[in-house]
Formats: C-alpha cells, structure tokens, sequence
C-alpha cells in the first residue's frame, strides 16, 4: 500500500481482522491456522508495505519544514486502526518503541522512591524490575476489553498503557516527610544541625498498604457515570492538579538531582553528603557545581537536538536519547558507579523482595485525594487516546470505555501493591507515539508489555538505570516533569475562561503556588497540637500532608469553589472576553491571508 495515499482511502482499505472461529468447526480452524502460518512465513506478514525510511530517516538541517521551506511535506506511513492485520515487523517496532517512550516515566519513580528513603542499591534496582513487570502485566488488561455484566466492562479496548502516576510521587514525598518528622523512619542529627535520613523501608511498606485500602475508591468511581465526574471535575480541575503536580515535581526532584542530589542540596559541611551525590563517590563534587550543571545541561540539549533533527521514531523516545548520551559522557568522564550494575542479579522477578504491607493513617486522606485525581487523569487520557486512535469520542460505547478504563485504574491499584509496585495508572506518553507512527493496534501495545516485562525480568538493566549520576538524571526529569505541567497548562486551555473560572483558577493558584514557593509555610499548622489519642494524632497529621501537597490544596479549592459558583451567562461577555475574541478574530484573519498566498505558491 502506497503511503501517499489519502486517509480516507488508506482507512477503507486496510484489510479486516479474521474473525475467531465458530467454536468445533474443523475447516473454521484449519483457516485460521494457515492464516497464521502465511503471516510468519510469508515477506509480507513480516514487513507489509509500512515506510520504514520514513521512520528511521533523520530530519536534515535543510529539510527543516518552516516559514522559508513551505514546500516541505512529510508523508507519513498508513494508518492501522485498532483491529487492522498488522505487519509483525511493524508490531515489533513499535511496540518497542511505546515501551522505550515510557520508560523513563516508569524508572523514575522507583528511582525517587528509593533515593528519599536511603535504600541500598539491591532494593532500588529490584523496585525498577519490580515497577517494568507491573506495568507489562496491568498495561495487558488496561488494553482488554473484557464484558463483565450489562454494559459494565473491565480495560479500554484501546492501545492504553499504564505506570507509576507523579500524583503518587508527590504525595508520597510529603508523606514521608511526616515519617521521618514523627519519629516512624529513623534519622540522624548532625553538630551542625543537619539532619540524615537513614535508610527507612518500611515506609515503602505503608506506602503499598495504604494505596492498596484507597483503591477501592476508584474502583467505586468506576461504576458512577462519566458525565457525573465530568461535572463535578471539569477541565478548570483537573488541568490545575496536573499543572501543580508537574511544577512541584521539578523543585522537589528535578532540578535538586540536576544539581547533584537532594541529600547534599544546601551544601552541608558535615556528614556523607558535603559532596555530590556523596562523599564516596567516583568524582565528587558541591552541589550545583558547573560539572553537575553542565552534564544535566547536556542531556537537556540532547532532548532538543533529537527533536530537532531526530528521526520520528528517536524524536518519541528523546528522553532516552538524552540519558544515553548523557551516561555516554558522564562514563567516559568517570563520574559513573558501576556497583549497582554487577551487583543486580541477571534476571528477576516479582517477590524476589517484599515489603511490610501496612496501613499508615495519616496517609489515607492524601491517598484517597490521589486517587480522585488519578480517575480524573483516566478520563483525560481516555478521550486522548480515543481520538488519536479514530474511534467514537461520545456515546455509550465511549462512556464504557471510559468506565471500563476507570475500573481497571482502580484495580490496577490494588494489583499493583501486591506486586509491590507504587499506585499504578494510565499514561498519556503513547498517545504522542500513535499519533506520529499512525499505529493505534492493539498488537503493537501487547509487543510494548512484553518488552516492559523483558526489560524488568532482566536485572541488569535495573543496574543500568540505578546507575545514572544524577545530573543526567535531573536534566531529563525536568523535561519530564515540564512536560507534565504543559500537559495541564493544555487542559485548562480547553476552558472559555469567564470571569468567574480565572476566579477559581487565582484562588486555586494562591495555595498551590504558594506551598510551591515556600514550602513548609502549612508544615507547622498543628506542631504545636500533640496529643496523646493517636486517631485525633493521625487526622491533624493527615491534613498536614494535604495542605502541604500543592495540587491536593490547590484541587480541593477548585472543586469547592465550582461547585458553589453560580455560572456566569453573559451573552456580550465583559470587556476582557470582548477584547480576547477580537484578537483570536485578527489571529485567524492572518492566518487565512497566508494559507491563501502559500495556495498560490504552490
């Protein structure tokens, strides 16, 4: 099939996926099997007629599309919707390259998680295998579209993969803060008054337990209609708690690992962490040191080089480019530790460590906030991938999809405990690599999970991972976590935004910017308040945690504020909304002037 088709035409004529056999009919059977057989024996079952030039081929400085090469065209491959017989060759790539574009988001947690509570790299690593193999197996049933009763179903149906949501990441740190505050994880007090984290396991432990009793509430949201969640959280909501989830993320993690590490930000003069990352590192250094600034600012660079002139399939998996390149240089440079990697096993697999599953109270109430806002992300990513994938984004068979998808979230976090993996959800990264590659198949995203499982079963890699300098690491993370807040700042873009919604949006952004900014400005609202009843002990703190978690204060505000807002109906509008479509009128008058010369051109 020629990729310079039309898509129309290219979609009318992909071929239909053999439908299943009529259960006990021979010839029924012997079809399907030389169907199979022609497939993996055959030229064209492996490759097909995909453009494989087109997804290996680097943009050249001179084919740059833009203002001054208006005739630049690029004609991508067909498109193969979600049930089209799809070329194994073609499979396999992409699905590795769904699971390459995912990967960092899926490392960087753990790697977090293990950093903030002193663990020893033989833990770190086995949490990376762990939080791979989780996200292969959940990723497989989110892609299901399994019937339960009625019009009740558990998965998608669509190429939807999960992992480690940055919600959790967030609240997780404040939450552990609370631990080492009252005394639950261990930590020492240096001369100088710096204070040392010890190593503190059983916080992951709680961390589990707790998400795995909070799960049950998304699971109950799944069974509530999607228009009602709609309503009660709207774009105005949910784009404020992924932009805050983002924003937090670069200064709590981001850019202190750019730096060198968060245990040495501050530049402590005393204890193991005067140098970055410690003292016993291969190549020392103080904390925002030119050498740390310098090998973060080279991996950053990479990620836009790679999106400048990279080919499509390394333009959706830049983060990896950046940390490669960075590792390359970093190694080479001696700043690289090679202990985590010959002391991780060669394969592994769930269970081969585990955790004290327990309960941490002042955890509930952030945990439960973290899974509304977990279900509101589905929905998001939901109607994302619905559309990149050219299926219904309304009606009943969308509505279940969505509740499908919800209900698997919210099991999804129950699994993932038991496999002792952080909360995990759907993520939006693929939704960029169908949209480019033109490959919504559901094949492609069972070869993605089967990479994750393989890259997890094989520890090396987790070694791999554990041993990036932190620089490299922090330079891309803040790519990463940017990229997050972006991806708010879009959903509030889907917003009219009257008077009354930048209303609740300031006041929204006065908490969750302020906590941002300072801190610990809610930290020390009840340290004066210590009792001795630990349920009343464990409630102060738990609204100690959410108010000093920017995107729970920020959402809960949103939420209350529209709900009790009475909606604005103005027909004529006031002066601002006037003045902002007389410009967005003058922006399209331009914009239709010069598509009409460059039609005229051509």
């Amino acid at each position: 099939m020629s990729s310079t088709l039309s898509r129309d035409s290219v979609v009318k004529e992909q071929p239909a996926a053999v439908p299943p056999p009529t259960s006990g009919t021979r010839a029924a059977l012997h079809a399907r099997a030389s169907h199979i057989y022609d497939r993996v024996t055959t030229r064209h079952g492996w490759l097909g007629d995909y453009d494989y030039a087109w997804l290996c081929m680097p943009t050249l400085p001179f084919a740059l599309p833009g203002r001054f090469n208006r005739k630049s065209r690029q004609v991508g491959p067909p498109f193969y919707a979600l049930e089209s017989e799809l070329p194994i060759l073609v499979s396999m790539t992409t699905g590795l390259q769904h699971a390459l574009a995912m990967l960092a988001g899926l490392i960087t947690p753990p790697i977090i998680f293990a950093s903030s509570l002193s663990l020893d790299g033989e833990t770190s690593a086995y949490m990376i295998s762990a939080s791979l193999i989780g996200c292969g197996i959940l990723s497989l049933v989110q892609m299901s579209r399994i019937h339960l009763w009625r019009n009740f179903y558990l998965g998608t149906g669509l190429l939807s993969v999960v992992g480690t949501s940055f919600s959790t990441l967030s609240t997780a740190s404040s939450v552990f803060d609370n631990m080492y505050a009252d005394g639950t994880c261990p930590s020492t007090t240096a001369a100088d008054g710096t204070v040392t984290r010890l190593a503190c396991p059983d916080a992951y432990g709680y961390i589990l337990g707790t998400s795995l009793i909070c799960s049950f509430l998304e699971i109950f949201m799944a069974f509530v209609p999607p228009r009602t969640l709609k309503r009660i959280f709207p774009p105005m909501v949910t784009g404020t708690v992924i932009l805050l989830i983002g924003a937090s993320l670069i200064g709590s993690s981001g850019i202190p690992n750019w730096g060198g590490g968060s245990n040495c930000e501050g530049r402590p003069t005393t204890g193991d962490y005067v140098y970055c990352p410690s003292n016993a590192a291969p190549r020392p250094a103080l904390w925002g040191s030119p050498q740390m600034i310098g090998l973060g600012f080279l991996s950053f660079v990479s990620i836009i080089l790679t999106e400048l002139f990279g080919s499509p399939f390394l333009k959706n998996i830049s983060i990896i480019v950046g940390l490669a390149i960075g590792c390359i240089v970093a190694g080479a440079a001696g700043y690289i530790d090679g202990s985590s990697i010959s002391s991780s096993p060669a394969i592994t697999f769930l269970w081969v460590k585990t955790f004290k599953i327990r309960v941490y109270p002042p955890a509930i109430l952030p945990m439960l906030a973290v899974y509304i806002s977990v279900a509101m992300e589905a929905i998001g990513d939901i109607t994302a991938s619905a559309e990149v994938s050219r299926v219904a984004v309304d009606g009943e068979e969308f509505d279940s999809r969505i509740q499908g998808g919800v209900l698997s979230d919210g099991l999804g976090g129950f699994m993932s405990a038991l496999f002792t993996v952080a909360p995990l959800s759907l993520f939006a990264q693929n939704n960029g690599v169908i949209a480019v590659t033109r490959c919504a198949n559901r094949n492609a995203g069972r070869w993605c999970c089967f990479f994750l499982i393989l890259f997890g079963v094989l520890g090396k890699i987790s070694g791999v991972f554990l041993a990036i300098p932190n620089p490299v690491l922090g330079g891309v993370t803040t790519f990463l976590f940017a990229s997050v807040a972006v991806s708010g700042a879009r959903v509030l873009a889907y917003n009219r935004f009257t008077r009354r919604d930048r209303f609740v949006l300031a006041a929204a952004l006065s908490f969750g910017l302020g906590d941002i900014l300072v801190s610990d400005f809610l930290t020390y609202l009840f340290a004066g308040v210590r009792t001795s009843n630990k349920g009343l002990q464990g409630f102060l703190d738990s609204i100690t945690i959410v108010l000093s978690t920017p995107f729970l204060i920020a959402g809960l505000i949103a939420v209350f504020l529209n709900l009790i807002l009475p909606q604005e109906e103005d027909p004529n509008g006031d002066d601002d909304d006037v003045v902002e479509r007389g410009v967005e009128r003058e922006i399209v008058d331009v914009e239709t002037i010069e598509r009409g010369h460059d039609e005229k051109k051509l």
